[in-house]
Parts: C-alpha cells; structure tokens; sequence
C-alpha cells in the first residue's frame, strides 16, 4: 500500500460465482440495515444517527481492520487518503439524503429509486469514464434489473404512500450512489487500496467530517442513543459488512457487472415493507421480483 501505483480493473466478462455471491450476500445485508434504519423514524433526521452508526462501526471494525488490513497511517499512500476521503464526503452525503428520504417517504419508494436508478447511472458512467464494455447480454441483464427495480416505485401506489417527497430523495440518493460506487471502484480495483482497509478509513473520516456539526447539537445526539440503539447497532454491523462484500466483488468483476446486480437488495427491501411495515403492492412487487431474477442471471452469464 505505499506504492499507489494505477492498476487495471476486473475486466472478465462475465460476473464469476464468487463474485455474484458476494453481490447476492451484500444485497441481504443492505435490505436490513435499510429496514432498522427506516424503523428509527424521526431519529435519522440530520447528521446525529449517521455519526452515531459510523463512530461505532469504526469501533466495532477496528479489530478486524488491525489485524487483517493493518490500519496504520504510514500503509496508504497520498493518493489512496485522497480516495479515502472523497469516499468519506460522498457517502456522508448518501446517508444524509437516505434518511431524509425515510423521514418523508415510504421504504417502498425510496429504496426501489434510489437502488434502481443508482447502479444504472454507475453503469454509464462505467462505461463512459472508465473505458468497461460490458456484452450485450450483460446490458440486457442491466436492463431488466434497473426497469424492475423501477416498477416497484412507479406503479399504481398502495393507498396514504407518499410518492413526491419519496422520489425526489430517492433520485438525490441515487445520485450518491453512483458517484461513490465509480469512486471506491477505482480506489480498490485501481489504485489498490484493500478493501478492509479502505472501508475502515472510510468509516473514520465520515464520524470526523460528522462530528463538528453533531457537536454542536449534542441533544440530538443522545436522543438517538437513548431511543434507538438497536437500529444504530444494526446498520454500525450490517452496513459495511454488506459493502465490503460489495468492494471485494469490484476486484473480480467490472463494475458495470457488480453495481446492477446489486439490485436484489431491491426485491428483499420491498418484501420487508410488504411484510413488516404494511406498505402493500405485493403483486407488482413479485412480478418485478421475477424480471429481476431473470436480469441477474443474465449479468452472471453476460
């Protein structure tokens, strides 16, 4: 890791298994930190719960990162701080937007937008700026998976959902997606920073870039200690667990392969709002499932 020189990225052609099982693993894991998250209601409002879930995660990883990533300031290079801080400022803004999302909106129709529309846009952009062809059956693949994902926010709503607010910060969500996805995409398949390592950095900058404005409203802060500790404990645990699984795919796939595939996490949250928050819609919800199914295995073999 002191050598930051550019490596090429995964480049096969097809997604491997170990690469869609990671993928598929990372996609249950993201569904249930997004349900804990969606649960804590009111409490994601402002910076205090994504500081409180990142200050722990950075705790409760830091035994992994010491002993398998090496943790030390001295192992990443100029290069790799400037992937890892811009990392840290971009997902700040992703989980801000998200729980905004969540306060105003159902988990039916932020989550389906902002992982739908999210890989789409990390695909072409993919493909635009970091040279990826992926085959036309992969493309297809990508197709049917962002257009299910989409049909579980766009079609005939179930009654009292709140469409408008949902949408507009699903689509900001979505924004951050992308650009974090092409950007931690680089910094592991590119300019070579472990997985491990990157995410746990990552993780600190993001509580540090937090902390001043949390801070300066400390009672935010304990309320969201006091009354939800669980969810903060769930998405501290679930959170990077999921994406590391996700930043390791991105050493064994291209990123246009590994981003859509993603979107199973998609189908999984969806049966959770149907099935423990009541938000209805589980027909479209299964008939999406099915184009989904049919889109991932198309990317598997693409």
């Amino acid at each position: 890791m002191r050598d930051a020189r550019i490596r090429t990225s995964a480049t096969g052609d097809a997604m491997s298994s170990l690469a869609l099982a990671l993928v598929l693993a990372s996609a249950l894991l993201h569904a249930t930190w997004n349900l804990a998250a969606k649960r804590a209601g009111g409490a994601t409002r402002g910076p205090a719960f994504v500081f409180a879930f990142s200050s722990a995660t950075a705790v409760l990883y830091a035994p992994l990162a010491l002993r398998f990533g090496g943790a030390r300031v001295e192992d990443v290079a100029p290069l790799g701080w400037a992937f890892v801080l811009g990392s840290a400022a971009l997902h700040v803004g992703y989980f801000v937007a998200l729980q905004r999302g969540y306060r105003v909106g159902d988990l039916s129709i932020v989550y389906p937008i902002a992982r739908g529309v999210g890989p789409a846009l990390a695909t072409v952009g993919a493909v635009a700026l970091l040279g990826e062809r992926p085959s036309a059956l992969a493309l297809l693949g990508t197709l049917l998976v962002v257009a299910a994902a989409v049909a579980l926010a766009t079609g005939r709503p179930p009654a009292g959902a709140r469409i408008g607010p949902g949408v507009r910060w699903g689509l900001v969500t979505a924004g951050f997606i992308a650009s974090y996805t092409l950007w931690d995409a680089v910094a592991v398949a590119r300019v070579g920073v472990p997985p491990l390592l990157f995410l746990w950095w990552s993780e600190l900058a993001r509580a540090t870039l937090l902390a001043p404005a949390v801070l300066r409203r400390p009672e935010a802060l304990r309320h969201v200690l006091r009354h939800h500790r669980g969810a903060v404990a769930t998405v501290a645990l679930l959170s990077p667990l999921a994406y590391g699984l996700v930043l390791t795919a991105f050493t064994l796939a291209p990123v246009s392969l590994v981003a859509p595939t993603r979107e199973v996490s998609v189908l999984i949250g969806a049966l959770l709002g149907t099935t423990l928050l009541g938000e209805g819609g589980r027909r479209r919800r299964l008939t999406a499932a099915a184009a989904m199914v049919v889109g991932v295995a198309l990317l598997a073999r693409g």
